[in-house]
């Protein structure tokens, strides 16, 4: 993808993607690898540069994941060390493994910390641009209590001593707090300082950088070959058709299936930018009943998953049929819309990770189905991808929407999905969104949706006693997904949207406002 490259070593932190968007941020491409990764591995991919992430283990815990010394050795081809930054427990670890001291802590630092840097320090490559005093965002219950043999201190805190250090004589360097973090005042500068300063890359990469050797490699790859993509109408597989029909055109043809349990008005509009728009060869299914039928019955969250998932493959496969006799040959190629942080929740610092939810689209369809996979944004972040469909003109009500899962509504209906209840949950949601926009606040919001609870409650509307259904309201804010915080949207427009919704909405008498934030909940409630 470029020459520059910054790697990201993880340790098991929350917050290791937010290390790969500041370099990128700083103009320079970054990838994360878990460090059970072999060192020969990383070495071969030339990294200009090398971050340890923090993580949640001690360096002396027995099962702690072990920085490995070769790593701290590599060298470029013109012979120099390649530049290592780590972060808290990569701190940590480089200390540990050359002598170092790394002790409890008798105050565990969470939180904000004033940074002190000492003026003989404040013109070092690391925190150049960083003024003393400011604030930095603490995460550890360890700490430094000994530097190893030829490392200084740069800078400390009230409760850690040893706060930034650097090699005398390598470009090693590391910090106790998280630079990462949007709490640490000039930590992006200091991110930027190692990726530029340090590291010596140009900082070039932009996602009009990756459009431009994007398309190339999407032709050279596809040549005269046709392409397939499950168009959902969302984020990711719009921009991925936008971006693939500017670099092959005709040859890619979309499948869109509505399922039933897609939001108001989202089977009209698909359909209207994608053939009006941009003028694409667009297959359109309209299943509704089939899936449907395939939910009759069924209130388990993963048998829902299930049945949608594999009523789709069939649906797909029998319109993948169908186009292969129309154009006389078969699609060579499925696209999908796989982003970064779908691989990344696939893996983990400890190998597989726990299953969090299972309609990613990392695995897609069946191998059996025999396609060669595509998946042009499996090393980009959502607002990449956003920044890219804006470049590619696909249209902000698409661009800028709120994700939506691949199971749709139906894991916003608790229990068992229905017509009646797809209609009760849908209004609900359309009401939500258009609340959101009338008070400016959509794009304030990562995702907001509507949940319609298994539960009934006693209402007065009128004179009359009701007995009806609860709706549960979420809304989060987010970078990625990967951690989210519930949003604080004024109480008066919760009130009112409440109030409409319990109007106007039958079957619903009570409005509830989520306030989880994740983890330790999910974003969406099943």
């Amino acid at each position: 993808m470029t020459e520059e490259r910054i790697l990201i070593v993880d340790y098991g932190s929350q917050y290791t993607q937010l290390i790969a968007r500041r370099i990128r941020e700083a103009g320079v491409y970054s990838e994360i690898h878990p460090c059970t990764r072999p060192t020969e591995e990383l070495a071969a991919l030339e990294p200009d540069g090398v971050i340890l992430s923090g993580g949640p283990c001690s360096v002396y815990d027995d099962y702690a994941p072990e920085l490995d010394p070769e790593l701290l050795r590599l060298t470029r081809d013109d012979g120099s060390p390649v530049p290592v930054l780590g972060i808290c427990y990569g701190l940590q670890s480089m200390a540990h493994i050359a002598g170092g001291a790394v002790e409890g802590a008798e105050r565990r630092e969470f939180g904000r910390a004033t940074l002190r840097i000492p003026n003989e320090n404040r013109t070092d490559a690391l925190l150049e641009g960083m003024p003393d005093g400011s604030t930095v965002w603490m995460s550890h219950g360890d700490h430094l209590t000994a530097l190893p043999d030829g490392y200084t201190v740069l800078a400390r805190t009230e409760n850690a001593p040893i706060a930034a250090v650097r090699h005398t004589d390598r470009p090693h360097f590391g910090v106790q707090f998280h630079p990462e973090v949007v709490h640490t005042d000039y930590g992006a500068q200091l991110l930027e300082n190692f990726a530029l300063r340090i590291c010596g890359c140009e900082g070039a990469w932009s996602p009009a950088s990756f459009v431009e050797t994007q398309v190339e490699a999407l032709r050279e790859q596809v040549g005269d070959q046709h392409v397939i993509l499950g168009l959902s109408g969302g984020v990711d597989s719009s921009v991925a058709a936008a971006l693939l029909h500017k670099a092959i055109g005709d040859q890619l043809h979309c499948i869109f299936v509505n399922n039933g349990l897609l939001r108001k008005g989202e089977w009209t509009q698909v359909q209207d930018t994608f053939r009006g728009h941009f003028n694409m060869d667009l297959r359109a299914v309209d299943a509704t009943d089939r899936f449907l039928n395939a939910l009759e019955g069924i209130d388990d969250p993963e048998e829902k998953r299930t049945r949608i998932g594999n009523t789709f493959i069939d649906v797909f496969t029998a319109e993948t049929d169908a186009l292969a006799e129309d154009l006389g040959t078969r699609p060579a190629f499925l696209a999908q819309g796989t982003l970064y942080p779908d691989v990344i929740e696939s893996v983990s610092f400890k190998g597989p990770s726990v299953t969090i939810k299972t309609h990613h689209n990392v695995g897609g369809l069946p191998e059996e189905l025999g396609f060669e996979l595509l998946e042009p944004f499996r090393e980009l972040f959502k607002d990449e991808v956003r920044a890219i469909g804006e470049l590619l003109d696909v249209p902000s009500s698409i661009v800028n929407r709120h994700p939506f899962p691949g199971p749709g509504l139906a894991i916003r209906i608790m229990g068992e999905v229905t017509r009646e209840r797809l209609a009760t949950v849908r209004a609900a949601d359309a009401i939500f969104i258009e609340e959101l926009r009338a008070h400016d606040l959509y794009d304030a919001v990562w995702q907001a949706l509507a949940v319609l609870l298994p539960v009934q409650t006693v209402g007065v509307m009128g004179d009359e006693r009701t007995y009806e259904h609860v709706c549960a309201l979420r809304a989060v804010t987010s970078v990625d997904g990967m951690t989210a915080d519930w949003a604080h949207l004024p109480h008066d427009m919760l009130g009112h949207t409440a109030n409409r919704i319990v109007n106007e909405v039958r079957g619903i008498n009570r409005a509830t406002y989520d306030i989880t934030s994740k983890p330790p909940g999910t974003i969406e409630w099943e």
